[in-house]
């Protein structure tokens, strides 16, 4: 079976991922499944300059040449546009990257204080680039659209999702299970247009 690496080391992530991937004939491995260890530094412009960032330096090691991988990768993060489209693609570096996001939500709705419903406007973006054996690289960009809520709410999802409020839903994107946050998000819709390149 063919191989495809997703260069993560979000467990989180990687659940969304093998749910949304499963039917595309890949075994799908983590870095840390496929025992790649890099650090790569994201210095890009925008989320896919970070994702093909990513997804090159990966593709491009010994190893991953050897497996004739297709190699994954995804940048994705907040868009606040009250915030000047803040914290944006420094999302996960927002505020430090061992901070923890209790904090770094209590943090936005702070700094959203006062501002009235139709100006919290927000998005969650993905990009995702795929960086194919043969040195080719395609990529794709999704969004889900929503607003900044007054507090955290539910317990599903991870990171900015307690407090990303989808109006049409009538709740925060950490309320909806995994299977309908799958349908709506960012990185559902980037993955199925992924998808259909991988075929």
């Amino acid at each position: 079976m063919k191989k495809l690496i997703f260069a993560t080391g979000n467990e989180n992530k990687m659940k969304e991922i093998r749910m949304i991937l499963a039917d595309c004939g890949y075994e799908i491995l983590s870095m840390k499944e496929a025992g790649i260890q890099a650090d790569i530094v994201e210095d890009g412009k925008s989320f896919e300059e970070n994702a093909m960032i990513k997804a090159s330096a990966i593709a491009e090691l010994p190893e991953v040449k050897a497996m004739d991988a297709i190699v994954l990768a995804d940048d994705s993060g907040l868009e606040i546009d009250y915030l000047n489209k803040e914290p944006g693609i420094y999302s996960a570096r927002y505020m430090g990257e061992d901070t923890s996001y209790h904090i770094k939500n209590a943090k936005l709705i702070e700094r959203l204080e006062g501002v009235p419903d139709e100006k919290r406007t927000a998005r969650f973006v993905c990009a995702i680039a795929a960086a194919f054996p043969d040195g080719t690289m395609k990529t794709v960009r999704a969004a889900m659209e929503g607003r900044i809520g007054y507090k955290e709410s539910g317990e599903n999802g991870f990171g900015y999702d307690p407090i990303f409020y989808l109006p049409e839903y009538g709740c925060t994107s950490a309320e909806l299970s995994m299977e309908e946050k799958n349908k709506i998000s960012h990185r559902g819709k980037a993955l199925r247009a992924i998808k259909d390149e991988l075929r």
